[in-house]
């Protein structure tokens, strides 16, 4: 879980610099708003796509023990 936590910690300070760079950007209002929501758009996204990774991760890990825990339950139960 440490892990996850230091890859949530480093995307959470990639945006907040990114928003950051762009609001003491010299630029127009609607063009600065317009990168913001372009930059939000690509972390959220980002972020569900890890999101989606761990969860395939910890959903066949999971499976995996079910798994193992059946086949252990039936050699151990023909004994």
């Amino acid at each position: 879980m440490e892990t996850n936590k230091v890859i949530l910690g480093v995307l959470s300070g990639i945006a907040i610099g990114a928003v950051a760079g762009i609001l003491f950007a010299p630029a127009k209002g609607s063009k600065t708003r317009k990168r913001i929501m372009k930059k939000g758009t690509d972390y959220t996204s980002e972020l569900k796509h890890k999101f989606d990774d761990i969860y395939k991760d910890i959903t066949h890990k999971y499976e995996e023990l079910v798994e193992d825990t059946k086949e252990f339950a039936e050699n151990n139960s023909l004994k």
